[in-house]
């Protein structure tokens, strides 16, 4: 199966960011993909919460979403918007990834589940959990012989996550991410890598790079991961394009037979305190 991570530099407006993101599907398809995904916060990349709260469109509806199920119907293929925000009931958010199948309909839909809450030096305070609301579900969802496990950006920190998501039989791990500059520098490649060492898995990670129109720097350098942890395709930029390569199940059953981690963990108690 061919997969296709789509790099994007996505701004204020999602109807550009939507105009954006055509030519770009496009290109996946005229390359074979089968899958492609896009980066977190595809449809609009907010300045502040105010802005966010004046353009987020609600879920049912979507006029960015529906277009986007018209484009999977185009073109034949799994297509993961990796994530946008959906106004919720308390008055935050759901960063929430969604998965359009070949014929257009939502196969499946994933709310991030880890907030990035930080203070980075030389950087703004992140607080994600003032404007969003955490999900509380781990997601698959069948593409043929791969099976999709979903995770979005932060999440990529939390190997218990991937874990579970290659326990309930996840063999391709998506990564859509916004990952600030000195971050991606130090951490990127390593926690990818990882992620795919540790659950004989795949990860295709989809980012956003270059300087937004909301002033912050992300990473780019989008990749694909193999289950050995050898990366298999890379844009090494931060600018817009299109990244493809094939996956096949088989090498998933080779990786995690030669090394049975899975297979061979356990379960234990915490020691009690030392006086």
């Amino acid at each position: 199966m061919k997969v296709a991570a789509i790099q994007m530099r996505s701004g204020l407006d999602p109807e550009a960011n939507l105009r954006a993101l055509e030519p770009l599907l496009a290109e996946a398809a005229a390359q074979g993909a089968q899958y492609a995904l896009t980066p977190e916060v595809t449809m609009i990349f907010p300045e502040n919460r105010e802005q966010l709260r004046s353009v987020a469109a609600p879920f049912e509806g979507h006029p960015q979403l529906a277009a986007v199920g018209e484009l999977a119907q185009q073109h034949g293929m799994f297509v993961q918007v990796g994530s946008l925000p959906i106004p919720l009931e308390d008055g935050r958010f759901a960063n929430r990834s969604v998965l359009f199948g070949p014929d257009g309909r939502q196969v499946a839909t994933y709310d991030k589940i880890h907030l990035f809450d930080a203070d980075i030096a030389g950087l703004n305070a992140y607080r994600e959990s003032a404007t969003y609301r955490g999900g509380d579900v781990a997601v698959t969802a069948d593409l043929g012989e791969i099976t999709l496990g979903f995770a979005i950006c932060y999440d990529m920190r939390f190997p218990r996550l991937f874990n579970a998501l290659a326990n309930a039989g996840a063999n391709l791990i998506a990564v859509p991410a916004a990952f600030t500059v000195p971050t991606g520098q130090a951490h990127w490649h390593v926690l990818l890598r990882a992620r795919a060492i540790e659950t004989g898995s795949y990860v295709i990670a989809a980012a956003q790079g270059g300087t937004h129109q909301n002033g912050r720097a992300t990473y780019g350098h989008s990749l694909i991961i193999d289950p050995w942890g050898k990366v298999i395709a890379e844009l090494d930029h931060d600018e817009p394009g299109v990244l493809v390569a094939e996956i096949d199940a088989a090498a998933v059953i080779e990786a995690r037979g030669r090394v049975p981690a899975l297979a061979n963990a356990r379960d234990f108690a915490m020691p009690s305190s030392q006086r």
